[in-house]
């Protein structure tokens, strides 16, 4: 038996799992969890990246306490787009921010004077969004030129933790496909752009494949943490690319889902697709474990939920899955939608008002009850993703007819149902860590463990189990489609 340590680290919480491998099957055990949230101050979202730094090396100390004193190799995987700046002597100049900074938007309005989302996305293939690394950036240079003066290297989230722990400066291509910088179809920054909206590309640290070695820990880890050294690998850096390796997909005609704050819908392809309706409806070419890519659309997930229940907390109500569920059954089917990625809802200050205020002003019942929200908010997001699934059909002109989900949004079990209903498709649920999964996948194919990706979906076909969901009461889907497209549209 023999193990590695998967740094999966989300927008809401960071865990350590440990995977554990005996040439047959795999075996995952929760080490250490912990928080991760944007913090604002002086008008900014930045990222605690010391603390989250910090929290990795105490869940490498409760490994080790465990008994897991022996460990081949460590990873980590990350949300996309965020990033952290180095100074020349290699020292962090700063926190980094979140891409859920509101002066991103302005940043992105003022860079599209200088380059249009048309030759952004037939150049890079990826969605134009304000929080996207390049208009990052571009925001940085307006109001904070300071910084990106005295910085030399600019690394992505995953590969910056990875730097704290190996010392070792490095873009993994997966991340770098989150950024709107990477040449479409290639594995270089598109310095067109970049000389366009005057910043150096010297900035970018160098690209690497993933499933590379990237170096040991450091001396100073391996003592502070009186530990051996281990090897750091580049796993797929960026967690929705660890997932679909992860989830057993049959063949080309399954879809996948990783669900989580966020909800990312899409099909492995060969080469970015850059045709105008990908652009148009919103889809995005990022990269895959393979070093190949994934047409995809970015949607809102669990973040609607999660943000509902921080108001319901501040006003003293508790609340849990299963009473959520029973809320949700006592609630009147099809009575409000909204459009779960409308802007409004990216960040608001009281998300139950919110979405009360988008059905008053669509002329819809406003939904009052715990319920009633409850249910607006799965509805809406069940019928978005069928949305999605259409075009991703017109798009690849494959009759796709699986989905298959993995994340840990996939514990709500009506979220899956809903999903199956509204589709009229069977969805494959699980498994539920595989984020986790796909980055000890990545790790065990650079150290030699397993041939590919294949090998590896029929060795977590053996290991982890998975749930079915089968169309059931099919009963007033399509009416409701029909009038939840006029939100969209």
């Amino acid at each position: 038996m023999k193990n590695v340590l998967a740094f999966d680290i989300g927008a809401s919480n960071g865990r350590l799992m440990l995977n554990s491998f005996d040439g047959e099957k795999m075996y995952l055990k929760e080490i250490y969890r912990f928080p991760n949230q944007p913090v604002h101050v002086t008008g900014n979202y930045y990222w605690d990246i010391l603390n989250l730094f910090s929290e990795m090396k105490k869940a490498m100390q409760s490994s080790i306490q465990q008994g897991h004193t022996k460990v081949e190799s460590m990873g980590i995987d990350t949300w996309g787009v965020d990033f952290g700046l180095l100074s020349k002597t290699g020292e962090l100049l700063a926190n980094p921010y979140s891409y859920r900074n509101p002066q991103n938007a302005k940043g992105m309005e003022d860079a599209l004077k200088k380059v249009t989302s048309e030759e952004l996305f037939t150049l890079t293939g990826v969605e134009t969004a304000s929080i996207n690394t390049i208009f990052q950036l571009y925001t940085i240079k307006q109001l904070n030129p300071e910084l990106l003066e005295r910085a030399e290297t600019l690394l992505l989230t995953p590969n910056l933790l990875a730097y704290f722990f190996s010392g070792v400066k490095r873009n993994e291509f997966t991340i770098s496909s989150t950024t709107q910088m990477l040449a479409a179809g290639k594995k270089e920054w598109e310095s067109s752009i970049l000389d366009r909206l005057d910043i150096s590309s010297d900035l970018l640290a160098p690209i690497t494949n993933p499933l590379t070695i990237a170096g040991d820990t450091l001396p100073e880890i391996n003592k502070e943490l009186q530990m051996d050294p281990v090897k750091v690998v580049h796993v797929a850096g960026h967690d929705t690319a660890n997932a679909l390796a992860a989830l057993p997909l049959e063949d080309d005609q399954s879809v996948f889902m990783s669900c989580g704050t966020w909800v990312l819908i899409g099909v492995p392809v060969g080469q970015p697709v850059t045709a105008s309706n990908a652009m148009n409806w919103g889809f995005t070419n990022e990269g895959t474990m393979e070093g190949k890519y994934r047409l995809q659309k970015n949607n809102m997930g669990m973040w609607l939920l999660q943000q509902c229940r921080v108001i319901w907390e501040r006003e003293g109500i508790e609340t849990n899955f299963e009473e959520e569920n029973n809320l949700f059954e006592k609630a009147e089917p099809f009575r409000s939608f909204i459009n779960p990625d409308d802007s409004r809802f990216f960040n608001p200050d009281n998300m139950v008002s919110e979405i009360q205020k988008y059905c008053q002003e669509t002329s819809q019942p406003i939904p009052e009850s715990r319920g009633e929200i409850i249910r607006c908010i799965l509805e809406s997001l069940a019928l978005k993703y069928y949305w999605v699934i259409n075009r991703l059909e017109s798009l690849t002109g494959v009759n796709l007819k699986r989905i298959h989900m993995g994340g840990g949004a996939i514990r709500n079990k009506i979220l899956c149902q809903l999903t199956a209903n509204a589709t009229n498709r069977e969805v494959i649920a699980g498994p539920i860590e595989a984020s986790s999964i796909g980055n000890a996948i990545g790790q065990w194919i650079a150290l030699g463990e397993i041939k590919n990706i294949k090998e590896a979906r029929d060795i977590v076909n053996r290991s982890f189990s998975v749930q079915h969901y089968e169309p059931t009461n099919r009963s007033g889907w399509k009416e409701a489609y029909e009038r939840f497209v006029q939100y969209i549209e």
